[in-house]
């Protein structure tokens, strides 16, 4: 796949600094960062697949959970550790 990505001045440096670093070019720096970048984002997905089974065993006065657990669940891990959703 060929990708065209903008790239802001701060990310530019940091990309062009790890190229010039590692000897390796700009296409493999992306496709290790990308690599990355998936394994972290994977490695959080199963502690997220046993909320359902706990959605609506509470008591919180709210009818609304179940329907919108995703929002919910995106609103505490961004409050909780900064994650913007997109």
């Amino acid at each position: 796949m060929r990708v065209n990505a903008r790239l802001d001045d701060e990310t530019q440096k940091q990309l062009e600094y790890l190229v010039e670093t590692t000897g390796e070019s700009v296409s493999h720096v992306v496709r290790e960062s990308v690599a990355r970048y998936y394994d972290e984002v994977r490695s959080r997905q199963p502690t997220l697949k046993h909320f359902g089974r706990l959605i609506g065993k509470g008591h919180s006065g709210r009818s609304d959970i179940a329907s919108n657990v995703k929002q919910y669940v995106a609103e505490s891990l961004e409050a909780k550790h900064g994650l913007r959703r997109k």
